[in-house]
């Protein structure tokens, strides 16, 4: 496989978890930043976790070559049409990691109130051994990692921009992930989350 020269693998059991921290430039992810924040149409669903109904803590968009909806936590998303930065950042992640990805979840993280809880993304629609590609841009973000069964397994690690994330083989069996609150001041943060769709 082509990977760049400075992939920093987790070593974390259970897991296949690849981090490049300057995936893009710093120049080419300010420059994402603004054209993606600009340009998306972002929707801010409810959601309901264990039985209470609120406003999803972050605003969402959905991307696909095809159209097929993607659901997760009693929402279901449908699809825009890839936007021209959308493919050249989804043809870059394609080269190092070999995959062809049909679906992109971008997420954005207005403020340090905006957050994700924790998760697996282990949808059916996702298939077996789920190959997920995260890239980030604008302000940096701490990514929680803990073990489902083992509850000494732990790890954080802080997301910047121009970085990308790549979790694949069992991560998704194994692992939860999130993006906690915080109450300190960080700058508006777009994560992109590619997979491939069944």
């Amino acid at each position: 496989m082509l990977f760049p020269s400075e992939e920093i693998k987790l070593n974390l059991p259970d897991a296949e978890i690849s981090y490049f921290p300057n995936f893009f430039s710093i120049e080419q992810a300010l420059e994402y930043f603004e054209n993606i924040l600009k340009h998306t149409n972002w929707q801010q669903d409810d959601i309901t976790i264990f039985g209470k109904t609120h406003q999803q803590p972050r605003l969402t968009a959905l991307f696909a070559n095809n159209k097929k909806p993607y659901s997760y936590s009693n929402i279901t998303m449908y699809p825009n049409v890839f936007s021209e930065d959308l493919l050249a950042i989804k043809q870059k992640i394609e080269t190092v990691t070999e995959t062809r990805f049909t679906t992109c979840l971008a997420n954005l993280y207005r403020t340090g109130q905006d957050s994700n809880g924790w998760h697996a993304d282990n949808e059916k629609a996702l298939g077996k051994n789920p190959i997920i590609a995260s890239v980030s841009f604008g302000g940096c973000r701490t990514f929680h990692l803990k073990h489902k069964t083992n509850k000494s397994l732990k790890h954080k690690m802080l997301l910047e921009a121009g970085s990308l994330l790549l979790m694949k083989g069992e991560t998704q069996h194994h692992w939860l992930h999130q993006i906690a609150k915080t109450k300190k001041n960080v700058q508006p943060r777009i994560n992109l989350t590619f997979r491939v769709i069944k």
